[in-house]
């Protein structure tokens, strides 16, 4: 598994924003969101992989960062707060996110 950084600038966020979210939160096992366009996914997909299932959501003036990153950041007025993905209940039922963060704000320390 692999941690990436996810960044986006949208020409239009108000159109846009929940549904990048909702693909980035399940992109992963677990995810954090540090800033309002800037997020760290834990995932056992390449960038590529993650990049295809948002660049439909991109239009010609929308800007997208998603990069492999190694440990460690310096984080300055925010924190981090991983959140877990949770499975579904019953069979065939998509896998929910939210739920638990770690108690630590370590940066990347897992």
């Amino acid at each position: 598994m692999r941690t990436f950084l996810i960044s986006y600038d949208l020409a239009n966020p108000n159109a846009k924003k929940s549904a990048l979210a909702e693909i980035i939160m399940g992109s992963g096992e677990r995810w954090a969101r540090p800033l309002e366009q800037t997020w760290y996914v834990e995932s056992n997909e390449t960038a590529e992989q993650i990049e295809a299932r948002m660049s439909w959501l991109l239009g010609d003036e929308d800007g997208l960062l998603v990069q492999a990153i190694g440990q460690g950041s310096v984080l300055t007025n925010t924190s981090l707060r991983w959140f877990r993905r949770r499975g579904g209940e019953g069979e065939g039922q998509a896998a929910q996110n939210v739920v638990a963060f770690r108690g630590s704000d370590e940066a990347l320390a897992a």
